[in-house]
């Protein structure tokens, strides 16, 4: 039955307090807060390491490094950052820092590992994996070419012929095309900014890859980098460069994969504490950020990636919730005949974003009864399609979400709000699933017990409609998932979940979750005992 509440578990944590603290942060750091990525730090390693902070990347990729010589998350989320790692300690080893071989070594063997023969895993469904798989993997193949004539004492073990294999489908014919295709001068869609890393030497000063007016390039350290090589890169008062100094600045060494991600936050954070009903005081400077999402063709996530249905309909979400609706006519150009993409040319299908789309439409037409029938339609087409995407054991996966708790609780809310009669069975059975999922420590989690997850599970208990019979064990659950919550509360080091070229953390955007979370369940318990 879990332990028996008492006051201090009801009122001990101050939501609004802390709600307001973190609304405060939108502002005084306006580029968000993204846990620094492997990945995206060895790319640094490797294409600046004139950049400050080069021994301090040397040393995070060092101490990240997994006792079987691998790096990242479990499972197939570990090949993209342990080929960037490698490749940039093996790239180091061999201009000279011999220090770094063991560590080199050590991943070079888990990679002949999972690479040679049937791999362990099945590689996730990340942005660009396949080019950056590709480009790696050349890399670190020319790396051991110069092995053979340059030895490194403690890598002869490596001096052989053997050469990595990439994947299938990962073999570098893509990546060729879209070099020569970058060579020849054409414009490049800003989407394939952000990975620009992977054109190698056609990268360098890129026409067609301007800066933003903040000095970046695709929101990513990595492809600034490259975009700078030769053409700026010892000139500190070069806008690139100082872009790439600011941003090591902030995270003392290490780099994330995106920044900025202003409105993506923003969006999150506020959808987040108001769908909770947690009161918050925004900022002027934040809603007008978000109104963008309005403008024909909607809102980026951040300056130098593209507009999004996504970040759109979050954005668009939490000005309905706060009371500033806007009609979201810009989320048109997404839809599909069966659902909405996350931008035009998606290799994919994102359930989330579909989630978020249905949560934009349906708060738009009940603040808005004079709205277009075409809203409504659009409801009822993606409520339908979202239901028939639920796994038999009620939950929901997705493509930007390493975690179904996250998808199931986006699916969830935006269908038992809007979703009407026909979503309740599938509602019913999500809660089921959760109810049946939750660990012995009254965590949740895909790999382990994580706030996030917690966070995300409890929503779904406590922010869903109540299905009858099911009270009492709803309640236990969600007390045990409160005690769990209440003793992590304070964490900075929930494993990063989240799906970009590597997995990350956006930590206000988990606070978030987490205090919707609790927030659900003390007024859940004090209504229970009023």
């Amino acid at each position: 039955m879990g332990r028996a509440l008492t006051i201090h578990d009801l009122v001990g944590v101050d939501v609004a307090a802390r709600a307001r603290d973190l609304v405060t942060e939108l502002t005084t750091e306006p580029w968000g807060r993204v846990s620094p990525s492997v990945y995206e730090t060895g790319r640094i390693v490797t294409l600046a390491p004139w950049l400050t902070g080069h021994t301090e990347r040397i040393d995070y990729l060092l101490a990240a490094q997994r006792p079987d010589g691998g790096w990242g998350g479990p499972e197939g989320y570990a090949l993209v950052p342990t080929l960037s790692a490698t490749e940039a300690l093996l790239g180091a080893a061999l201009r000279g820092d011999a220090g770094l071989a063991a560590a080199a070594g050590r991943g070079l063997s888990a990679l002949f590992g999972w690479l040679h023969g049937s791999p362990p895993f099945t590689l996730p469904d990340m942005p660009a994996i396949e080019l950056i798989v590709a480009s790696l993997t050349a890399r670190l193949n020319r790396h051991l070419d110069e092995l053979a004539g340059s030895p490194v004492p403690g890598l002869d073990r490596w001096r052989g012929s053997a050469r990595l294999v990439p994947p299938p489908g990962m073999d570098g014919t893509a990546l060729d095309a879209l070099r020569s295709w970058l060579a020849s001068g054409a414009d490049v869609p800003v989407k394939l900014l952000h990975a620009l890393e992977v054109a190698g030497d056609v990268a360098a000063g890129l026409s067609g890859a301007a800066l933003t007016p903040i000095g970046s390039v695709g929101a990513s350290p990595a492809a600034t980098a490259a975009w700078l090589a030769g053409t700026g890169e010892l000139d500190p008062g070069h806008p690139a460069r100082r872009h790439l100094e600011s941003v090591v600045r902030r995270h003392g060494g290490p780099v994330p994969c995106g920044i900025p991600v202003t409105v993506f936050e923003r969006g999150w954070v506020l959808s987040t504490l108001a769908r909770a009903g947690i009161p918050v005081d925004v900022p002027e400077d934040v809603l007008w950020s978000l109104s963008a999402a309005s403008d024909s063709g909607g809102t980026p996530a951040g300056p130098g990636l593209p507009a999004d249905a996504d970040t759109t309909s979050v954005a668009l979400y939490a000005l309905g919730l706060l009371g500033l609706p806007y009609e979201p006519g810009s989320l048109w150009s997404y839809e599909t005949d069966a659902h909405f993409c996350t931008w035009q040319g998606e290799q994919g299908v994102s359930l989330t974003v579909n989630a978020h789309v249905l949560d934009a439409f349906g708060q738009y037409t009940a603040l808005t009864p004079g709205a277009s029938p075409r809203y409504a339609a659009a409801v009822r087409k993606v409520s339908a399609w979202l239901r028939d995407q639920q796994q038999p054991d009620g939950s929901w996966t997705d493509r930007w979400h390493a975690s179904p708790y996250y998808a199931t609780a986006c699916c969830v809310l935006a269908l038992d709000d809007f979703g009407g009669p026909a979503a309740r069975p599938a509602v019913r059975r999500a809660v089921d699933w959760v109810l049946g999922s939750q660990r012995a420590d009254g965590s949740w989690g895909r790999w382990s017990g994580t706030a996030e997850e917690t966070a995300y599970a409890m929503q779904i208990l406590l922010m869903s409609t109540p299905s009858p019979g099911v009270a009492p064990q709803v309640g236990a659950a969600a007390e045990r998932g409160y005690a769990f919550l209440a003793e992590h509360l304070d964490m900075q080091h929930d494993p990063p979940l989240w799906h970009d070229k590597d997995l990350y953390s956006p930590g206000a955007i988990v606070r978030a979750a987490v205090l919707a979370a609790v927030h659900a369940f003390q007024r859940n318990s004090l209504s229970e005992t009023q």
